[in-house]
């Protein structure tokens, strides 16, 4: 892309306006969520009924009339032939009943909008101004990129943009896809509502030139990984927390507690996946990113290199971007553990991705270093 010396005020202004635009919409979709889940509640309280009357049924036909069925035994004669006895069983007390899938407290709930229709509408509703802010956050970010005519994430405002949009287009592209994970949409919007707010307020620079050291084809390849790597590192960050949760919640049921962790509604609880899904998808999540982090890492170096002549000088940036490495190196080798699996691999995802938050931000905006042209 060519470099440019002027910048276009008009087309800065107006992806300004796009933005805040797109805030607002955010902001619509995040209140219709809300609404999702309200409502969603009285609909999980119902399904929830029904469950347990159901269960309270199928016990009491079980103990009126117990199971009957027959048992085959062959045995082996002793001149080769076979003897084949049958009888018949009955299932009293103390049998095992062995079935198929996962126990019932681990399947998944319904999903934020429980068995309610107005609970759905909403739902859908906040998918629909979601799509609609993504349209207005993808022309500012484009808008601003044209300009200056380079690439749209040179200082932290720019990535701040492009980051929060990755986060819901990811979201949005599960859903097109058929992915139960509307439950996703409450927190990915407020994510993206908190990110926009710190980069318009804190972050925020005008559209101008990048200084000499940026003026590479890396830019496009090296910062477009890690806001790759980003969104997917905070889809992973929020799975791990509802695993927490949901495990916690299961735990308190098995007890015979009525109430979610730290005292908060089981309706929610119940309509969110099984914790083990949880778990599984934090795990593929950070399983398939680690790869494309560590090149993040090569490629800022081999950048380093071209603009700096050495590949790696142990800058802040660079520093946290391998303590990150390492910290969800470790998590991806405790899940391979024996005795490490669960709650214990969860903490270790949850430390490294508070280590990837300050090696962007906290590096960022409180230390200094050769990455401390980014904007602030």
């Amino acid at each position: 892309m060519q470099l440019a010396s002027a910048v276009d005020p008009q087309l800065a202004d107006l992806s300004n306006k796009l933005i805040y635009s797109a805030m607002v919409v955010y902001t619509l979709a995040m209140f219709a969520h809300m609404i999702e889940w309200t409502f969603g509640s009285r609909g999980a309280v119902a399904v929830r009924s029904k469950e347990q009357a159901g269960t309270l049924a199928e016990t009491v036909a079980t103990v009126e009339k117990k199971a009957a069925k027959k048992v085959t035994v062959t045995v082996a004669g002793a001149g080769g032939g076979t003897t084949t006895l049958t009888r018949t069983a009955v299932a009293g007390e103390g049998a095992t009943v062995v079935t198929s899938g996962r126990a019932a407290e681990e399947e998944d709930g319904p999903g934020a909008a429980g068995t309610n229709e107005k609970a759905d509408l909403a739902g859908r509703i906040a998918v629909s101004f979601t799509v609609l802010a993504v349209l207005l956050h993808g022309g500012g970010i484009v808008a601003r990129g044209l300009s200056v005519s380079r690439w749209p994430w040179g200082n932290m405002y720019e990535f701040s943009c492009a980051f929060a949009f990755a986060m819901t287009a990811a979201y949005l592209v599960l859903l097109a896809a058929r992915k139960k994970v509307r439950w996703l949409g409450l927190p990915v919007v407020v994510a993206v509502l908190l990110t926009l707010g710190i980069a318009t307020t804190t972050l925020y620079t005008d559209s101008e030139q990048l200084v000499p050291a940026l003026h590479s084809p890396w830019l496009a390849i090296h910062v477009s990984t890690a806001i790759f790597c980003g969104g997917a590192f905070y889809a992973a960050f929020i799975a791990t927390l509802l695993y927490l949760g949901k495990d916690s919640f299961e735990k308190r049921t098995a007890a015979g507690l009525t109430t979610g962790p730290l005292g908060t509604s089981a309706s929610i609880w119940r309509r969110l996946p099984a914790a083990s899904t949880f778990d599984k998808l934090s795990y593929r999540i950070n399983a398939l990113v680690f790869p494309l982090w560590t090149f993040t890492i090569i490629a800022g170096a081999i950048w380093a290199e071209a603009a700096w002549g050495k590949y790696w000088e142990w800058d802040p940036k660079e520093t946290w971007s391998f303590i990150t490495w390492v910290a969800y190196a470790c998590y991806l080798h405790a899940r391979a553990t024996a005795g490490w699996k669960g709650r214990k691999a969860a903490y270790l995802a949850l430390a490294a991705f508070a280590c990837w938050l300050f090696n962007y931000y906290g590096v960022n905006i409180f230390v200094t270093g050769k990455h401390s042209y980014a904007g602030i």
